[in-house]
This record gives structure tokens, sequence and C-alpha cells, in this order.
């Protein structure tokens, strides 16, 4: 099957409705992820499935997910849609958001890519005073980029996903894109995000698997160790995240996995742009795409909506 498009908002691009979430190319220490080769392959069959939309940031496996990028897409950059992000540094995630250091990541960034340009260029989960186009010179230099021809789009990729952080960053900074989490455990932004397509805004959703847990994978003894994930969650929280996981399981149709339940419910939703779940491997990016082979039934959507509002994880 070859993906179809949907708009990313008034930007003019056409982002495959599920993307590649490339935070786990070459991070084989933070999330036991691909090395380089595998992670060439997937991004290789990511294009001849026609997930073409392409999501990372600069410290992404400690720049290795931007380097391995650029390798597999040299000399076929136009197939591709990169969106990348700036305010987090390798190594080791340094956070500085600072207006005066835009230009210098995407100096950065253009050169792991081997590119002279980029399709989107995202603030990466800024503090909320950051998020106000009013009170600070961020989103002035972006259109300048824009206006220079050296981003094609800009926006935000919010902090915690909350009402508050959408709506400030529609009303005040310009951005034609978001990034926020969106997920069957956590739907609190689904009665946001149609203001955002009123605006022309496009909306990239990360977390469509929760982190993992709407993979099936794990349960109420699982533990993280040798992950990031393992500062995360207290085992309290476990065990409330698999409570909530196990009565989403019972929603899911007969011979659905749950991961691809997971996804079509996200994109059941209209104003979303595209869904960019990762994959460790060949296989796991053919089952997110097979995903969209076909919708979940109406019936099924409502009924995890109303399971989203009844047994909110935020």
């Amino acid at each position: 099957m070859t993906l179809r498009k949907r708009p990313l908002g008034r930007s003019g691009l056409q982002a495959s409705e599920i993307g590649l979430g490339a935070w786990q190319l070459g991070a084989r220490w933070e999330w036991s992820g691909p090395g380089e080769e595998e992670s060439l392959r997937i991004v290789d069959e990511a294009l001849k499935l026609g997930c073409t939309f392409v999501d990372t940031a600069s410290p992404y496996a400690d720049g290795r997910s931007e380097e391995y990028l650029g390798r597999a897409l040299e000399g076929r950059r136009d197939q591709a849609v990169i969106c990348t992000k700036f305010g987090f540094w390798a190594p080791g995630y340094q956070e500085d958001h600072s207006a005066d250091r835009i230009e210098e990541a995407v100096e950065l960034s253009l050169s792991r890519l081997r590119t002279d340009y980029l399709d989107v260029l995202l603030i990466h989960s800024p503090p909320f005073d950051l998020m106000d186009g009013t009170a600070v010179p961020h989103y002035r230099i972006l259109q300048r980029l824009v206006d220079a021809g050296v981003v094609r789009a800009y926006g935000v990729a919010d902090r915690v996903s909350s009402a508050d952080e959408l709506r400030r960053i529609l009303e005040t900074t310009g951005s034609s894109v978001i990034e926020t989490n969106i997920n069957a455990l956590e739907q609190a932004q689904l009665d946001v995000i149609a203001e955002a397509a009123e605006a022309g805004v496009g909306v990239i959703v990360r977390t469509p698997l929760a982190s993992g847990w709407l993979s099936g994978k794990y349960d109420a003894s699982s533990r993280f160790a040798g992950d990031d994930r393992d500062n995360w969650w207290s085992e309290e929280e476990i065990r409330r995240r698999a409570g909530a996981v196990e009565e989403f399981r019972t929603l899911v149709p007969e011979g659905l996995s749950m991961a691809q339940a997971a996804l079509r419910f996200v994109l059941a939703q209209p104003e979303i742009s595209t869904v960019i779940p990762g994959a460790k491997s060949v296989e796991q990016l053919r089952a997110n795409v097979a995903a969209a082979e076909e919708p979940l039934p109406t019936e099924v959507v409502d009924a995890i909506r109303a399971f989203g509002k009844t047994n909110p994880l935020r």
C-alpha cells in the first residue's frame, strides 16, 4: 500500500498520515534503538511504503538520528518531509532555548541532515513563557528563516500538552505547525485541536502508543531498567497505566493488534495531519503503516473516546 497524505495545515506541505518518529535511530543506549545499518533500512523501507514524513531533533541519540537520516536520504532528499527541532542540544540533551542560538541550531541540523533546507522547524518543548510570541523574539527569527527559504514552516512541539499551551501558541506565535501528545490513554488535546484546524495549523501527534504502553507489551510488573523510561513512572503510576491498558484491550476489535487499534483511533481524528510512531525495526515500521489500511469502526472510535473521558491519565 501507499500511505495517504494529509495537508500540514496552511504550510503548503503534505504529510503522510503515518510518519516515522526517528528518536530511536541510533539510540542504542537510551532506547535500545537500531544501529546505523538497520536505521538506514528503516528509512529506505519507509520511503518505499510512502511513509515520507520524518520527525527528528538535534539531540536525539546525541545527533545520530539526524546523521543517519542525512545518510539515508542523500540523493533523494525531495522524497521526504523532514521535521526537526531546536531547544535541546547534544550531547546529553542540554536545554537552551535562547533565541540567539536558533540559527546555530539550524546550521547544525542542516549539516547532519546533509540538506540546505528544513521542511519544518519546531521549538522543542519550550517553557510556557517562550510560547508567547508577543513577548519573545523567537518567532520573528523563525519567520525570517522562512522568508529566506531555509525553513519552509515553523511551529512548536509543546511541553506538557495542555490546552493553555496550545491556545497560547495558536494565538500569539504565527505557527503553522504544532506537535502534541495524543493517544487513547491521553486524550485531553482532542478537545482543543479543532481550534488548530480552524486556524490552519497542522497537527503532528507524538506518543500515539503512549510510550509503548499501547503496544500491549507491558503490564503492572513491567520495569524499564536501561531505558530512559526508567525515570518516568513510579510503581504506582505503572500499576495505574497497566490498569488503563487492560481496559483499553477490551475495546480492541478481534483480529486487530492493540497498537494498530491505537493508531487507527488517532487517525480517525480529521484535525490530525500525521501521527509519528517510532520503529526500531523494518517489521515494526511495516506494522505501523499497516494500521492505515482500514479505518477503525465508528462505534469503536466512540467507545475509546468515552473510555478516555472516564479514565484519563492526565
